[in-house]
């Protein structure tokens, strides 16, 4: 008689290559693991987007090394395409939004009301359409002048002449903000809550991808 025995494969063939199952990786492991990038990943877009409200190029840098991270992870490493792209969709929309947000957020919470005047307003007429800059000058204090694009709220709103009340980064770090037109009512608030959808919707595909991975 042999001494040699013969494996048994599955489904119970005798003779077989025996293979042992691969090792799962722990549920609560992967939780863990997913959860942590479905908030880092939107976190960095977020402090991408402000810091480009003041280092325009470190914060541009950082936000698309955040969304190339994101498909490269979601997408290359865990094999969830559908859910890679509609993590990156939402992380480029995020950066539209996310640093305005922050920035008027910012600016009407902790920026220091000043009286100024509008000395001019100028629109520089680009490919993409309108391009409006206003010079306000403070009417007190050091008569400080500054000149503001639309980024800081130069809509046309003001007109030369326009006595206004703008609000100065106490920091000094940032350029002053213009005042709301009337029609300007909650446009704060839906930037914000915009900013929160995609935010949530970015971190919900990055989670739902690290739950669902296929990995070799």
């Amino acid at each position: 008689m042999s001494g040699h025995g013969s494996g048994v494969a599955p489904g119970g063939i005798v003779g077989g290559p025996a293979h042992e199952p691969r090792p799962q990786r722990p549920v609560g492991r992967k939780t863990v693991n997913s959860l942590a990038w479905a908030v880092l990943l939107p976190g960095s877009v977020i402090v991408g987007a402000v810091l480009g409200q003041w280092l325009t190029w470190v914060g541009v840098i950082l936000m698309m090394a955040a969304i190339a991270v994101t498909a490269c992870l979601i997408g290359g490493f865990w094999h969830r395409a559908g859910a890679a792209a509609l993590a990156s969709a939402a992380g480029f929309a995020l950066m539209l939004f996310a640093g305005p947000a922050v920035y008027e957020v910012y600016m009407k919470t902790l920026g220091e009301p000043v009286d100024a005047v509008v000395t001019q307003v100028t629109d520089r007429h680009s490919r993409r359409g309108p391009d409006m800059y206003c010079t306000v000058r403070e009417t007190g204090g050091t008569h400080r002048t500054y000149e503001v694009s639309q980024q800081e709220n130069c809509f046309g709103q003001a007109k030369a002449g326009d006595h206004v009340e703008i609000r100065k980064d106490p920091l000094g770090l940032l350029d002053p903000r213009l005042p709301d037109s009337p029609d300007q009512q909650n446009t704060t608030e839906i930037t914000v809550a915009i900013s929160a959808g995609l935010a949530l919707l970015m971190a919900s595909a990055t989670f739902y991808g690290g739950l669902r991975r296929r990995t070799d």
